[in-house]
């Protein structure tokens, strides 16, 4: 005679007691950080084409 664990409602029990659920999904979104590479540097954006043609064109 076989023992009660190796039927499988016996061994479907002990795994449901074990692990019970399955883990809640993690959306993509959740996963990923989106961070700068750098610091944003203020003088990168106050070039003035103007001032450039002033400078250097006349």
């Amino acid at each position: 005679m076989k023992p009660a664990q190796d039927s499988p409602d016996a061994a479907e029990t002990i795994r449901r007691a074990r692990f019970r659920e399955l883990p809640k999904r993690i959306r993509l979104e959740e996963m990923v950080e989106e961070r700068a590479a750098t610091v944003q540097d203020p003088a990168r954006d106050t070039y003035n084409a103007h001032q450039w043609l002033v400078r250097y064109c006349l």
